[in-house]
């Protein structure tokens, strides 16, 4: 097992590379390492061992869900991304009129849908974005990324956390 230890903290290589690979796969090539600096802390579950929680400095950037091995990004994870990389996969646009509801954790709706990553299938991981490419929440796709531009009725995003929220 690979361990560096940076000031006084040490990072498990092997446990980096795993949520880094596991990010590339989700958000795309390469944003696992954007996302994930060296500098991370990764808190392991106290009954299983396995790992639970990413931080970088004292934000919780996401979850590792581990019934399906994949991230539930934080809004500050989704901050940290969006700021990182342009344009990750798994990013819906909405209107202004839905703007000031999704930020509140208000579920977004297909009719406000501007326009969807095509690569979203339902019940993938979301970051909810403003016509600026302004982080406005994170949530779990109803919809996939076609059928959230096409529909005109029904809930598109499942929002978790919205920017303005309290947590």
């Amino acid at each position: 097992m690979l361990v560096w230890k940076l000031s006084g903290e040490t990072v498990d290589m092997v446990a980096l590379q795993k949520i880094r690979s596991v990010a590339d796969y989700q958000f795309g090539r390469n944003t696992g390492k954007k996302l994930f600096p060296d500098t991370v802390k990764i808190v392991y579950s106290k009954n299983t061992g396995k790992i639970r929680h990413i931080h970088l400095q004292e934000n919780l950037l996401a979850t590792l869900r581990p019934t399906t091995g994949l991230l539930i990004l934080t809004v500050a994870g989704a901050k940290h991304l969006i700021r990182e990389v342009s344009l990750p996969r798994c990013w819906v646009k909405v209107d202004d009129d839905a703007e000031p509801y999704v930020m509140k954790g208000r579920s977004a709706f297909a009719k406000h849908v501007i326009d969807a990553d095509p690569s979203i299938r339902p019940n993938t991981e979301v970051i909810v974005i403003n016509k600026k490419s302004k982080v406005l929440a994170v949530g779990r796709a109803i919809l996939n990324g076609t059928e959230m531009k096409q529909f005109n009725r029904g809930m598109a995003v499942r929002v978790r956390r919205g920017v303005t929220e309290k947590s």
